[in-house]
């Protein structure tokens, strides 16, 4: 018997569960103060899911995705690209699109079932927030596959929760991503739960970070709780994708804190015992108390970064409950360029008679 090919996959940590270093920190993260961005980005994150939550408990928004327990996926990632890349995001990257420049009031709005959400202030070439499950990974490729043939120094991240990578778009996407040598990041959001299908019940591989070997280039499993090793991690898989070298898929293994959305109740399928254990692997806290200990926080900082991010998100919240609303033939509006002859009838019904 003749051995062909073997794979490895590694796994990436540099802050533990006791927030204790396990290797030495990347150059990035020796600066204490971006450490501390890090960690201001989580808490953000945090708060505005708090209270995005109880909105939607109150009618005053529509289903809400929390990422309770998994700030530091979206936090590192984002944190870890560039303005002039393309970010392809799932229904729970808030943390990362902060970052990249979306208002805290337009992801209310889009949240709010008002389209105009997603026409984005900034990050215009960041794509809306995909729910169709993981139809995101294929944007990515095309998108991929243009930055490639323009010749450009750029490249694409996308996102995908675990019980995404069993659905033929993420196999189709990354298939192609390691066919064609794209520059694209695929960071898998492994928070162990497809709503209520845990992961033993998804895949019989060991891991998903494994999943990328099918497709002929690297996967990477890091601990999704320690936004150091998330941010370094896709800060490489991108120099690297815009050096020519290719697609990375990199595992993020962390926790749903929370349900899948606020239509889901997750204490009808959560092993109660596991879900206490996860609690006290959480980035916030695990940042939180490496800071402490270095001495570049304390409670007095806590305490001002919270009013100020609270007043923030309260800000954002009246921005969005006074916002106008649209008309109702926005609903029609934007279906074609100059109204056809024989449809200008139905869209006067609607109450509009300026049809240029």
């Amino acid at each position: 018997m003749t051995t062909v090919a073997e794979f490895k996959v590694d796994y990436i940590q540099y802050l533990n569960a006791n927030s204790e270093l396990v290797q030495p920190l990347p150059d990035d993260a020796k600066d204490t103060p971006f450490l501390v961005e890090l960690y201001s980005n989580m808490v953000k994150t945090r708060l505005f899911d708090a209270k995005a939550v109880a909105l939607q408990r109150t009618g005053k928004l529509g289903t809400f995705p929390s990422s309770l327990g998994q700030e530091a996926v979206a936090v590192g990632m984002g944190s870890a690209m560039s303005q002039e890349d393309i970010f392809c995001p799932y229904y729970r990257d808030q943390g990362a699109m902060f970052i990249r420049g979306v208002k805290m009031e337009e992801l209310l709005t889009y949240w709010g079932g008002d389209e105009r959400g997603s026409n984005f202030e900034k990050a215009k070439e960041d794509f809306p927030i995909a729910v169709p499950v993981s139809s995101q990974c294929l944007h990515a490729v095309g998108c991929g596959f243009a930055i490639k043939y323009r010749k450009q120094e750029r490249a694409v991240v996308t996102t995908v929760g675990d019980g995404g990578t069993s659905k033929g778009d993420f196999y189709e996407a990354i298939n192609l991503a390691g066919d064609w040598n794209l520059p694209v990041v695929f960071v898998i959001n492994n928070n162990q739960w497809a709503i209520s299908v845990p992961l033993s019940a998804q895949t019989h591989c060991q891991t998903l970070a494994q999943k990328a070997i099918a497709a002929g280039f690297k996967g990477i499993q890091v601990d999704g709780n320690d936004v150091i090793a998330v941010y370094d991690q896709v800060h490489k898989a991108l120099i690297n994708a815009k050096a020519g070298q290719g697609p990375t898929l990199i595992e993020a293994v962390t926790y749903r804190l929370c349900d899948h959305t606020t239509a889901d109740d997750a204490k009808r399928y959560f092993d109660m015992a596991c879900y206490e254990s996860a609690q006290q692997l959480e980035p916030i806290q695990r940042l939180r108390n490496y800071l402490i200990k270095e001495g570049a926080w304390s409670e007095a900082k806590e305490n001002e970064l919270t009013e100020k991010y609270q007043q923030e998100v309260d800000e954002a919240v009246n921005r969005y409950l006074t916002l106008p609303k649209q008309p109702a033939t926005a609903i029609v509006d934007f279906l074609y360029e100059s109204w056809p002859a024989n449809l200008i009838d139905q869209r006067d019904e609607l109450g509009v008679l300026d049809y240029a």
